[in-house]
């Protein structure tokens, strides 16, 4: 049975992996004070890895 090089098979994406969606990461280390270091970023999936931005908080009274 001849093997096709050519031949590339199509998954569809699901639907979520188009979505930012807002994940609380905590890294296994301690800061200066002894606290663990955790914060929150924006997470999506491309269909093969993760893809991670800075999360920045929004304050409404700064932005009037």
């Amino acid at each position: 049975m001849p093997f096709d090089r050519n031949f590339k098979t199509v998954s569809p994406q699901s639907s979520w992996t188009e979505i930012w969606h807002l994940w609380t990461v905590i890294v296994p280390r301690r800061s200066i004070n002894g606290q663990l270091v955790y914060g929150k970023v924006w997470r999506r999936h491309d269909g093969r890895d993760w893809i991670y931005r800075k999360f920045t908080e929004f304050d409404g009274e700064e932005a009037a």
